[in-house]
């Protein structure tokens, strides 16, 4: 699949950069200069991903990403000379998928863009969700992020809320370690097994007093929620 990629920056040189590199990729592109172009984009090209940055003329980036969001929930990567921690923190809260700071190497730009395509669409991230999932006695409210078992919340972690999500959202299909990492952590795999069965094993705790209740392991393979 070619994936097409939405550019929104004030700079051309910047533009014209990352054209360069993700075309070279096998990527369509797409470039605005300003963040009010970004709507009619959206609607026109209809990108798999859109890069962001938060300072642009007519309409910061903050403002177009809550206006993405009211749409869509396609990826949205922000790059941005803005280097803050409060800046990376606003941007991710509103909705943003990955934070990039200026300067950046376009190389990890592209494997970036990369990675988030492959977490968001590997896992039907760009078919629309039911807002409530359930799997027996659990129900998934994927609106307030809240996980109920016989209608009692069950406090989460942010990563065993994307884990318990990931195996609601495709019940009875197995994740590898590496999948479940990607999704869960939000970034690119690597040897970690510890922090995965750490977390699946708090989560099986919070679920039920039988740790293979629900999420069973399948050795050499990786782990599933039983349908």
């Amino acid at each position: 699949m070619d994936y097409k990629v939405l550019i929104a920056d004030d700079e051309m040189e910047i533009r014209n950069l990352l054209r360069l590199y993700l075309e070279n990729d096998g990527f369509q592109v797409m470039d605005v200069a300003s963040g009010t172009e970004v709507a009619g984009a959206m609607e026109s090209f209809k990108p798999d991903i859109v890069l962001l940055d938060i300072m642009m003329p007519g309409k910061d980036g903050i403002h177009v990403l809550k206006d993405i969001r009211e749409a869509s929930n396609v990826p949205v990567m922000i790059i941005s000379a803005r280097t803050a921690d409060a800046e990376r923190i606003l941007g991710l809260n509103v909705g943003a998928d990955d934070y990039i700071c200026k300067p950046f190497n376009p190389l990890e730009v592209v494997a970036r863009v990369k990675s988030s395509l492959r977490r968001y669409y590997s896992f039907g991230g760009g078919e629309e969700q039911k807002e409530k999932v359930s799997c027996g006695n659990l129900i998934l409210d994927t609106e307030k992020c809240l996980l109920l078992k016989d209608g009692t919340p069950v406090e989460l972690t942010s990563v065993e809320y994307k884990i318990i999500e990931l195996f609601m959202m495709h019940p009875g299909k197995v994740f590898t370690k590496q999948q479940i990492y990607e999704y869960a952590w939000g970034e690119d795999y690597f040897v970690a097994d510890n922090n995965i069965m750490v977390a699946i094993s708090k989560l099986r705790t919070k679920l039920d007093d039988d740790p293979s209740r629900y999420i069973k392991t399948l050795r050499g393979l990786g782990y599933r929620l039983e349908a």
